[in-house]
């Protein structure tokens, strides 16, 4: 199961990212476009538990091509105390990755949550495939994490019941949030379409959003976990504090994390074996 308690070490100080041996790989999608990812790897030979952290969607559609590759110190410092390979993977559209945006909805109007989540999995699904096949990683022990718009590919991964994945965090999940004139584009849909997750997802996922989060309301949250779990779903949610002025960053700030962590090491803590 998950490793829990791990603390590897790098020269006699504590794995970070700026200490722990990185790598740049290139993947192949299922559409053949190549997906840039970044890899932070533990000292030794593994086989390692993987972890695949997912980056969000900028408002802006003309920041889509200057994305960075991720790095998300804060959550990948903590994997890596966990003894876990991390991978950040940049997906369709974005930065160095290029071609097509895969994860359009449509019209605000009348969006399609649904498709877009899945084309997000799909290139998560792409990722944990290529890693599974590698033999410093262990096949049976992934965890898939997600913000935002990567928290909504993860939720849609997990309606896939992936092999080799034995949980997905998802940290404020959703799209169509902060529109000009409305905090979210069609919210019923992503109501809907979380549901429609739910229906299929048999894989345990925890839920986080921050109290003030200015995209995803805590009423809105709630109402699509909800959905999630009356449809068949497994899943815990947790409501964090107000975080800054918009909630809605609280994982990508490292002060978010004394907030996220205790419950996340709580929820891996019950997968665990004892």
């Amino acid at each position: 199961m998950l490793a829990l308690g791990v603390c590897p070490t790098f020269g006699g100080a504590t794995l970070t990212v700026e200490t722990a041996e990185q790598e740049g790989t290139d993947i192949v999608s299922a559409s053949g476009v190549v997906l840039r990812v970044r890899v932070f790897r533990p000292p030794g030979n593994g086989p390692f538990p993987l972890a695949i952290v997912n980056h969000g969607s900028p408002v802006t559609a003309s920041d889509r091509p200057t994305m960075p590759l991720p790095t998300f110190a804060s959550a990948s410092n903590w994997l890596l105390a966990k003894g876990y390979l991390i991978a950040l993977p940049l997906r369709r559209g974005y930065g160095l990755t290029g071609g097509a945006w895969a994860e359009g909805y449509g019209a605000c109007g009348n969006p399609d949550y649904y498709r877009a989540g899945l084309a997000t999995a799909d290139d998560i699904q792409a990722t944990l495939t290529f890693f599974r096949a590698r033999i410093n990683v262990a096949r049976e022990r992934a965890l898939v994490m997600g913000y935002s718009a990567g928290g909504w590919g993860s939720l849609a991964l997990a309606s896939t019941n992936p092999e080799g994945v034995q949980a997905v965090i998802n940290f404020a999940g959703g799209r169509g949030g902060m529109q000009p004139d409305v905090s979210n584009c069609t919210p019923e849909r992503l109501v809907d379409a979380a549901g429609r997750y739910g229906a299929a997802a048999r894989i345990p996922s925890l839920w986080l959003y921050a109290a003030n989060d200015n995209f995803f309301s805590r009423k809105l949250s709630k109402e699509m976990f909800d959905a999630f779990v009356h449809a068949g779903g497994n899943a815990e949610y947790v409501l964090l504090p107000a975080f800054g002025t918009n909630g809605h960053f609280l994982f990508t700030s490292p002060a978010g994390r004394k907030l996220w962590q205790p419950p996340v090491d709580a929820f891996l803590e019950k997968l665990a074996p004892h």
